[in-house]
């Protein structure tokens, strides 16, 4: 597989570079629009009539479509690119020209959430302002947590120049590290790709030389840390919020409880996820304990055949084309218009994610593709996430967004569809193997990410009453992770500094449950989806994606006969990886 066959996205289609005089006209029309737009309603939401407030929201959405799109390019240009000064330059020029823009909107919001229950009920009840409803009860929701006009206007006003500069710092940070592997210097993501190469030593010297640099840049991580968390402390405090946690789960619109169910069910089951698998892997490598650079370890050479990329995109598409043709007919899109950027280069971000972009446009995709048969499954899982942004798109900018905890439902979908297209292909000698990938693939989305929300919550309450050093923030680190993978893993002291590359943390703190959320969602699903009408179950799946933010989790399933506040929902889901463990000890 050759890197220069990889596909790279072409952000020219919204802007020829970060030059590109079309960029400043389009803030100044932003500017001309919004000062347009803040003389036409502000101090005047109240008195609306339901064909008022509807056109006041669409000419709101206009606004936020331009935002977006500029938005867009910007991230992505510095995420294709973090090492480049003149584009981290353009992408801070564009987070303070938007901050400011949207502080002088944010009145909008605050007037919607303060209207009397008289004025909700009518429109509520007018044809025209009817669909706008899902997004004004949000906001109504918000009512008391919202400071002064005065106060959310600083907040916005000043995020560049805030928290927004410390994520910033982490994403440079984090790109500009390099990795020392014998004779090479590898980046994070790559340095990461060898922690499941099939020669031992590889995986050793791959995490020992990821703790090592991490640990020499652990003081600056830990700040940023700090910092982040007293940040989120100080508004959560002020806004009324009565729990660290809170203010995420309003964000997905869940509610406080059903997260409380999740993490308690999962915690508790531990001994019969992570810790029964890697006694049975520990077995398989003929240790009583496997190290921590090995928990991902391959079962046989094979895994370092590379998968090179037309395959994988035929793989997916074939996948996502036996649950439903529009499904397939959307993702195809990604491949024939270079949405994806696949290539592994210098300065590139790590990881994956699926950035939605604005309805008037498309998504993009960002991974690292290194040809593991874990990268095809981190390309069915952002498809899934794309797909799930077309169809949402169709709802419009403001009412598209959905709640993180649904979002990644779609996400992981679309890897179940594509594991158990591949399961069903493989010869029985393989089929070990791939059973013993795909719990190891869950035990990371579902144990793994509950092991790092327990950390956060751990670490957050100690942030309260001082700052952390290195040294507390890696004992609470240990404390949980050794919880969550269980006693058949060895968490020595080049594990301590490891919790410094995860960026959820800092890029949006807790939220990692969502991961979790998801997984056991499509385990419930995939369930309902092996015992019904199969063709009747994709539509209703469709429906469930394409409604975007204008549902909640309780109405999107319901046509599933799911819910998440049945007691025992969460453990079917937990239950669903633990018989796939007992099917893997039978083999």
């Amino acid at each position: 597989m050759k890197k220069n066959k990889l596909p790279k996205w072409n952000l020219d289609e919204i802007y020829v570079g970060h030059n590109d005089p079309k960029i400043d006209k389009d803030l100044k029309k932003l500017s001309k629009l919004t000062n347009q737009f803040i003389d036409k309603w502000k101090g005047k939401i109240k008195n609306l009539s339901g064909k008022e407030i509807s056109n006041c929201l669409k000419e709101y959405e206009k606004i936020n479509e331009i935002m977006g799109l500029l938005s867009t390019h910007s991230s992505l240009s510095f995420a294709s690119n973090m090492e480049d000064v003149e584009v981290s330059r353009y992408n801070a020029k564009i987070s303070d020209n938007l901050s400011l823009l949207f502080s002088k909107l944010i009145f909008l919001s605050l007037e919607i959430s303060s209207v009397n229950n008289k004025v909700f009920k009518a429109w509520e009840n007018d044809k025209v302002s009817k669909r706008w409803i899902p997004l004004i009860k949000n906001l109504r929701k918000r009512k008391k947590y919202q400071l002064s006009p005065l106060v959310e206007e600083i907040l916005v006003e000043k995020s560049p120049t805030g928290r927004s500069s410390w994520v910033r710092l982490f994403d440079e940070t984090s790109a500009a590290l390099r990795f020392p592997y014998g004779k090479q210097t590898l980046t994070e993501a790559e340095i990461l790709n060898k922690l499941s190469d099939s020669n031992p030593e590889s995986r050793k010297i791959a995490g020992k030389s990821l703790s090592k640099i991490l640990k020499e840049n652990s003081r600056l991580f830990g700040m940023i840390l700090n910092v982040i968390s007293r940040d989120k402390y100080v508004e959560d405090s002020k806004r009324g919020f009565g729990s660290i946690l809170e203010s995420r789960n309003l964000d997905n619109d869940i509610e406080n409880k059903v997260v409380d169910s999740l993490v308690s069910t999962v915690s508790k089951k531990m001994p019969d996820l992570t810790h029964k698998y890697y006694k049975w892997k520990a077995k398989v490598f003929k240790k009583k304990k496997l190290d921590w650079w090995d928990r991902n370890a391959p079962l046989n050479h094979s895994e370092n055949t590379l998968i090179k990329w037309d395959d994988a995109k035929d793989i997916v598409l074939e996948a996502f084309n036996d649950f439903n043709p529009k499904i397939s007919k959307i993702a195809k899109q990604f491949f024939d218009n270079n949405w994806i950027d696949a290539e592994p280069r210098k300065g590139k971000a790590s990881g994956a994610f699926a950035h939605p972009s604005v309805p008037s446009h498309h998504p993009y995709i960002l991974m690292n593709y290194q040809g593991k048969v874990r990268d095809v499954m981190t390309l069915a899982h952002e498809l899934g996430h794309g797909v799930h942004q077309v169809l949402a798109g169709k709802q419009g900018y403001l009412l598209s967004d959905t709640p993180l905890t649904l979002a990644e439902t779609a996400s992981v979908f679309g890897e179940m569809l594509v594991f158990r297209k591949l399961l069903n292909k493989a010869e029985k000698s393989q089929k070990k193997i791939m059973l013993a990938n795909k719990i190891e693939d869950m035990l990371n989305t579902v144990a793994r990410q509950i092991g790092f929300h327990q950390f956060e919550n751990e670490f957050h309450k100690a942030r309260v009453s001082s700052e952390l050093t290195v040294d507390e923030i890696s004992d609470i680190w240990m404390k949980t992770q050794q919880h969550a993978v269980g006693p058949y893993i060895k968490l020595d002291n080049d594990y301590r500094s490891l919790w410094a590359y995860i960026p959820h943390f800092v890029h949006t703190p807790f939220y990692v449950y969502a991961y979790a959320f998801g997984d056991c969602l499509v385990n419930a699903l995939w369930n309902e989806y092996q015992n019904s009408d199969k063709s009747k179950f994709a539509n209703q799946y469709i429906d469930l994606l394409a409604a975007g933010g204008t549902k909640r989790h309780d109405e999107l399933l319901k046509p599933f006969s799911l819910s998440a506040y049945d007691n025992n929902f969460w453990a079917k889901g937990v239950n669903s990886i633990t018989n796939m463990i007992d099917e893997l000890e039978t083999l």
